[in-house]
């Protein structure tokens, strides 16, 4: 998790949402990525995708079946819907994400019965390092839009 904070951190440098993603496969870190929506104009440009994207390139392969990601916040609905796909084998993440989780806060698809792959859900590792990013980052840019 610490290289997913990182990670997360280097979003926020670079005026991104802080959060960060860490792929390992047999112990090795195989990718890692940072949100760059904004400064890629893409809306696909999370930190969870571009570690999965990065993980695939490098092991050769689209499924992931061995590997476990770190992640600083809950995925999405689309985040989850690609480790599903990539036949991700575990996720671990920090803070849950109350608006737009979908490891449980709102929608539980890693782990529902009627799809054809479940990804092992560990949550709360780091959480308050991992929430502490993302309200201080809020609230900066909350501050600094007022008149």
């Amino acid at each position: 998790m610490d290289l997913a904070l990182d990670e997360a951190k280097k979003a926020e440098m670079s005026g991104e949402v802080p959060v960060g993603a860490v792929i390992v496969a047999g112990g090795v870190v195989i990718a890692k990525s940072f949100n760059r929506p904004v400064s890629l104009n893409d809306p696909t440009a999370h930190a969870e995708i571009g570690a999965l994207r990065d993980a695939c390139r490098e092991q050769g392969n689209y499924r992931l079946s061995n590997a476990t990601m770190y992640s600083t916040v809950e995925p999405c609905f689309m985040c989850a819907g690609a480790m599903i796909h990539a036949r991700l084998a575990r996720l671990v993440f920090g803070t849950p994400d109350p608006k737009a989780g979908s490891a449980g806060s709102i929608y539980n698809v890693l782990t529902d019965p009627r799809l054809n792959h479940r990804v092992e859900v560990v949550s709360g590792i780091r959480e308050d390092e991992c929430a502490s990013l993302l309200r201080d980052f809020f609230q900066r840019r909350r501050g600094s839009q007022c008149p």
